[in-house]
């Protein structure tokens, strides 16, 4: 419910930054940057502070964009859900015109970053604009729209290696594997917050598809398949011990994420979601970086 005046009282800023949830940037940033240190490690540089400063700027015209247009097509739908029929547009707090002119200025930002980086991002950046725009609309369609967001955020440290201009190899492609895992993993569990509701809608996710402790085993599945990535990429990519000490700290959190929830006691799925995966990308960045100096 909005509260009245409550529009008028609380800045637009502090509106739209709680619209798309700035804070959970930390999930893919971090690993954005990791990307970017993985890309160097072959001639034992670090990435310029310049362009860690347009990584940062693309990443958050990106994530802004993505949920941004996340919020608008699915205004209706949240609408309807009591978890979350209070987000700004369903309650009113912001207008879809708003929202609107909040994209346009997220994909300014978007491509003015990507502009400022290797030449080829400057080719490639409509690639996760088209994802963004696709993604919302595949819950209407098929359970695999989990996936489809894994694959999308896991373009980050794809992204990020490419942006420094450093040839491809398979530690790219291993980064985007164990992103796209890890986050597909996490939002399958998040998905069972909304599992009645989905059904009532007749939206769809694995858990509507093949019930809740399906859900579980393939988020574990997908999990163990994000540490071995995580390894395999620092293999390929040339990196130190401490690198490895990073992939043994991404496998103890991700393993008490499991153990924390199970399809019997939800009641921590907060926790799990939120503050486990958010820990774990900070984490693994400080092990990645510490690698990169040594």
């Amino acid at each position: 419910m909005t509260i009245p005046g409550e529009r008028s009282r609380t800045p637009i800023v502090w509106r739209l930054v709680s619209f798309v949830k700035l804070e959970h940037t930390l999930f893919a940033l971090p690993f954005a940057y990791v990307g970017a240190l993985l890309a160097y490690r072959s001639s034992e540089e670090l990435p310029s502070w310049g362009e860690l400063l347009w990584i940062t700027l693309a990443m958050v015209g990106a994530r802004s964009l993505a949920m941004g247009i996340n919020r608008a097509v699915d205004r209706e739908i949240d609408a309807r859900n009591p978890r979350t029929a209070g987000r700004e547009l369903p309650s009113g707090r912001l207008s879809l015109w708003q929202v609107a002119v909040f994209c346009l200025a997220a994909l300014v930002l978007l491509v003015l970053a990507a502009f400022q980086l290797a030449p080829i991002v400057r080719w490639l950046w409509p690639v996760p604009v088209v994802a963004f725009v696709v993604y919302p609309y595949l819950k209407r369609a098929t359970w695999l729209c989990h996936f489809w967001l894994g694959l999308t955020i896991g373009l980050a440290p794809f992204g990020a290696w490419l942006a420094v201009g450093r040839s491809l190899t398979l530690a790219p492609f291993a980064l985007w594997i164990g992103v796209a895992c890890w986050i597909a993993g996490f939002d399958l569990l998040y998905g069972l917050f909304d599992l009645e509701v989905d059904r009532a809608q007749r939206l769809h996710s694995f858990a509507t598809r093949y019930g809740v402790p399906a859900t579980f085993w393939a988020a574990r599945i997908l999990h163990l398949v994000t540490v071995a990535a995580l390894a395999a990429a620092g293999i390929v990519g040339r990196a130190g011990f401490v690198w490895g000490l990073g992939v043994v700290a991404a496998a103890a959190l991700l393993l008490y994420e499991h153990l924390i929830v199970s399809p019997g006691d939800l009641h921590r799925l907060d926790a799990a979601f939120f503050t486990a995966n958010g820990v774990i990308a900070i984490v693994f960045l400080a092990f990645a970086v510490v690698d990169g100096l040594v």
